[in-house]
């Protein structure tokens, strides 16, 4: 069994995050996402959630792709979530191309960067809503 692993906050949910894991599946036969604690978020990456860690991990579990979800406490587990779990394939999106090459060098899994797509992201519908909201604002 060829196992895939993944890492990311995963909040506000949209097809960006569905296209890259249906991708990542295509790689193996198991997907393993590793979700962002809200701590972790919080505390590491200055990041407030919309969802809970509970609310991403249950919104994960229910797709198909997705064969486990384990949280991210810290920077330092990749290492340790690949030897651990067996994993064959580290993945993540390009924005973090070449910043997880030490996994390949650390471990027996090749480290793979897939092309996000173009048009959405987390930040944007953030960015889009905020919009939105101002322009009610200023109509009243």
């Amino acid at each position: 069994m060829k196992r895939v692993i993944t890492y990311g906050t995963f909040d506000m949910l949209h097809y960006g995050h569905i296209n890259l894991l249906r991708r990542a599946k295509e790689l193996g036969d198991y997907l393993i996402v590793v979700l962002s604690s809200d701590e972790f978020n919080w505390n590491e990456k200055g990041k407030k959630t919309y969802f809970s860690y509970e609310q991403r991990k249950q919104l994960l579990e229910a797709i198909r792709y997705v064969d486990l979800v384990i949280p991210e406490e810290s920077w330092n587990q990749k290492v340790t979530d690949v030897d651990l779990y067996k994993v064959d394939t580290f993945v993540m999106g390009d924005d973090w191309r070449g910043q997880f090459d030490f996994v390949a060098d650390e471990t027996s899994a090749e480290v793979v960067y897939l092309e996000r797509t173009p048009e959405i992201s987390t930040t944007q519908i953030k960015r889009d809503l905020n919009q939105e909201n101002l322009a009610t604002d200023q109509k009243h």
